[in-house]
């Protein structure tokens, strides 16, 4: 069974909003679904001097158990009295002593998140090609306000508006969905609209199935600005008026870089955990693995969602995230992955 008929079919559980924020004292208190929390009893300074100790010996254990154990905020706190305290930046220290996957894992796990993802959308629109399932992966599933933060980032750091480079490096429909999605204009209420949700369902019948020629601008419209739960109630709608499941009508009516874009965004609306197990599963398997696709996921979900993939993922594959982890890397940066998933 592909990946694509896994994820629809079946075998990845629904969500359970309700199940998700636990009233405390009439409060919605949110569970904590990442895998990194801020280390206990945290002191800055004493972590500087054991990391000034593990550069000088190059001791790449040492460093690794420092940064996956502590959360984002508290590396930087490190990252700020190391300089103070050395007159020296971490960052290019770190390129000074790390080399290869370890390296790029550690620079990462020292970005603040929205730098992170602004030096993800450098990377993947800069040089020969562009990596699009980059570009829809950050989009897809970042609030509004976090995209608006990585577009403030982005312009701070290389000086040129983010949508620009989107302008200049996509085209077509592609282009038109990734702006959509640029504007962090996405509802994001919980509640859910029921007419709304039929409306939309044949709205997007017609638009696809119903017509010659799928008129993708409403396929975007609806997919870019609705809500995750909108969205999975609409796709329910869909498929007691349709004969197909809205993935399968969006595979046989589109082509290219649009059909997977618009395939994403649906996945990443049903079940985001899911969407990302799918990720980190593609770059496991087969040969070689994508370590930039691991790096990506793992630093940017470990204070989110990671938990939750890896439940996803062991449902998914029947075998757990960490044991392809093990089967697929190896020394210090085996060992920096799996911390990020809670397990070293």
């Amino acid at each position: 069974m592909s990946l694509f008929k896994r994820f629809f079919k079946g075998i990845i559980h629904d969500r359970h909003p309700e199940d998700e924020t636990p009233k405390v004292k009439e409060k919605p208190k949110p569970k904590y679904h990442g895998t990194v929390t801020p280390y206990p009893h945290f002191d800055a300074s004493s972590d500087v001097s054991v990391l000034q100790s593990a550069i000088q010996s190059k001791d790449e254990d040492v460093i690794v158990a420092i940064l996956v154990k502590r959360n984002n905020e508290q590396r930087q706190k490190i990252k700020a009295v190391y300089e103070a305290s050395t007159g020296k930046n971490l960052v290019k220290v770190m390129k000074s002593v790390l080399r290869s996957d370890l390296e790029d894992v550690v620079l990462a796990l020292l970005m603040p998140p929205a730098y992170f993802d602004a030096f993800l959308f450098r990377k993947a629109t800069k040089g020969l090609g562009t990596d699009e399932d980059v570009l829809v992966e950050i989009l897809a599933t970042r609030s509004n306000k976090e995209i608006e933060e990585i577009k403030k980032v982005f312009k701070q750091e290389y000086q040129i508006e983010l949508e620009e480079v989107i302008k200049r490096e996509t085209h077509g429909d592609f282009n038109k969905a990734l702006l959509a999605m640029l504007s962090a204009k996405r509802d994001e209420t919980t509640e859910v609209n029921m007419e709304l949700a039929k409306k939309d369902a044949k709205v997007l019948f017609e638009a696809g199935e119903g017509v010659g020629k799928a008129d993708v601008s409403t396929f975007i419209n609806i997919l870019t600005t609705r809500s995750g739960p909108q969205l999975s109630k609409m796709f329910q709608h869909y498929a007691t008026i349709s004969d197909l499941t809205l993935p399968k009508a969006l595979q046989l009516e589109l082509k290219g870089d649009i059909e997977d874009c618009l395939i994403d965004i649906v996945k990443c609306a049903w079940n985001m955990p899911a969407f990302f197990a799918e990720k980190l599963h593609q770059a496991i398997e087969g040969h070689g693995t994508s370590e930039r696709a691991l790096n990506r996921v793992l630093v940017s979900r470990s204070e989110v969602d990671l938990q939750k993939i890896i439940e996803e993922y062991k449902a998914m594959f029947q075998r757990t995230l960490q044991e392809d982890i093990v089967n697929d890397t190896k020394g210090d940066y085996q060992k920096a992955l799996l911390g990020l998933c809670g397990s070293y």
